[in-house]
């Protein structure tokens, strides 16, 4: 029996849909066995079944592979059938759900987090993650030790990368000879992307895709000015169409153009839906709260009779909903990008992200930098994330919420224009006449509010809507610090 002081949870990792620690700080060796114990026993009750298979997979940290060993530990001990995939993706594990048919998945990762940082993103439903109810019922098993007790077994699946390598070039080849710079951050997906990408037809220049687990130019995330500076540079020297940078765990991807340009995630969603409208007349598409208002009022979508339903934020939500709406495809503003049968399983895959941007070129005769300028200019502001304490953020929004439907409903008018429309499903998002909005939510992982503004009209809008925000947060007087302003 161990000695129950020896286990070491901090309570917060348990996050919104994955759940993530400093290690050893926050979670030990002993903690990540009881994880695996609760996700056994969440798995068990969910399917039924008495031995469950469960696809385990691991990022290339120094540390990874031995969380997994403590993980698969505690889920063995609950009568979990473990198949271990080896060092993966994040998709890779999802794919493998489909190829071998298992109940469940665990990816040890921590994504594009520095080191330090390890984390298990985990699902059950085929091609969807654990959302909030499924976090707070694991939090809830692993903290209260609500574990039953199995004989599992373990196996090991050999050369599984070759399966999902194989499985994405099949169906992708490209006629083109497009030149891509294809940047990993010396993260996992440096052993996968690079393959893929010219297994379909690309000329591919690598930028740091040897594995290092210390990260040394920086941390492997699209959203990261460093990464995207060295792939501008790179797309420059080398006279590259496009330039690709992965995260860490190979989920989200990030686009420069032909000049060395950074494309928002969000309009890249929209030229993605635009290329897929014209072969698939009438879909549907799912996009966050955090996007552009260009998707609602496009007019390739609108002939070809597609339509665009804005949802929560957050990579579980996005692929649930796809899910559900049986959505071709989804877009996340931070590069998460969920593409449905026929185009892949439902789940966010950066290469197969990277792969919808080739058949775009591919499609078109005109360079990336020509392809963007055909979708109208929006001025938007970053993601701004004002600081509010956890236990009051979620009140202070609701507040808001009331407060912003008085003032459309007495039609007061912000720049002139009133409210026209307000969306609710995450937070709120407020419409006006010329299509400019502005959105105030709760960040489901930080103690900060979430607000953005744009305006298809003018710079000076956009930033008016954003004054008429802060004075309402101010006024809350519940509002710290931005980590950045416009």
């Amino acid at each position: 029996m161990k000695n129950k002081e020896l286990v070491h949870i901090n309570p917060l990792g348990f996050r919104e849909y994955d759940a993530r620690w400093i290690y050893p700080k926050d979670i030990n060796i002993e903690g990540v066995e009881n994880v695996g114990k609760g996700l056994g026993t969440q798995i068990i009750a969910k399917t039924k079944k008495k031995n469950p298979r469960v696809i385990v997979g691991h990022d290339y940290r120094s540390y990874s592979e031995e969380i997994k060993t403590a993980l698969k530990k505690g889920l063995i001990s609950t009568g979990c059938f473990v198949e271990d995939i080896g060092l993966s993706l994040s998709p890779t594990v999802y794919f493998g759900q489909f190829n071998l048919n298992t109940e469940a998945v665990a990816m040890v990762t921590a994504s594009h987090n520095e080191n330090g940082w390890t984390g298990i993103k985990m699902g059950i439903e085929k091609g969807l993650t654990h959302g909030p109810e499924e976090m707070r019922e694991l939090k809830e098993l692993t903290l209260n030790k609500k574990f039953i007790q199995g004989v599992g077994n373990e196996k090991k699946i050999n050369n599984f990368q070759q399966l999902y390598i194989q499985d994405l070039i099949k169906k992708n080849k490209i006629n083109k000879k497009i030149k891509a710079v294809v940047a990993c951050g010396n993260g996992t997906a440096g052993i996968f992307a690079p393959i893929i990408l010219k297994g379909i037809g690309c000329e591919v220049i690598e930028l740091d895709c040897n594995l290092d687990f210390t990260f040394p130019k920086y941390n492997p995330n699209p959203e990261d000015l460093k990464m995207l500076n060295a792939i501008s540079k790179a797309v420059k020297e080398n006279n590259a169409d496009v330039g690709f940078g992965f995260d860490g765990d190979g989920d989200r991807l990030g686009v420069i153009d032909n000049k060395g340009n950074e494309i928002f995630s969000d309009k890249i969603g929209l030229l993605i839906a635009r290329n897929l409208s014209t072969k698939y007349n009438g879909s549907k598409f799912i996009v966050d709260v955090k996007s552009t208002s260009l998707y609602a009022r496009d007019k390739i979508l609108l002939k070809n009779k597609c339509e665009t339903i804005y949802w929560k934020t957050g990579h579980s939500h996005i692929k649930r909903k796809v899910n559900t709406e049986k959505a071709l495809a989804g877009f996340e503003k931070s590069g998460h990008f969920f593409f449905n049968k026929p185009l892949g399983y439902g789940y966010d895959d950066g290469i197969n992200s990277a792969i919808q941007v080739c058949n775009l070129l591919d499609n078109n005769n005109k360079k990336m930098n020509e392809i963007i300028k055909e979708i109208p200019n929006t001025y938007q502001t970053p993601t701004m994330a004002p600081f509010c304490k956890d236990e009051e953020k979620y009140q202070v929004v609701e507040s808001l919420v009331k407060q912003i439907k008085e003032i459309k409903k007495k039609k007061i008018t912000i720049d002139d224009q009133i409210i026209t429309e307000t969306l609710t499903v995450n937070g709120i998002r407020f419409s006006f006449q010329d299509g400019s909005w502005g959105l105030i939510r709760a960040s489901s992982n930080k103690p900060s509010l979430v607000i953005v503004t744009e305006s298809p009209t003018s710079d000076e809008r956009k930033k008016k809507i954003f004054n008429f925000i802060d004075n309402l947060l101010k006024e809350t007087g519940k509002i710290g610090e931005y980590d950045q302003k416009i």
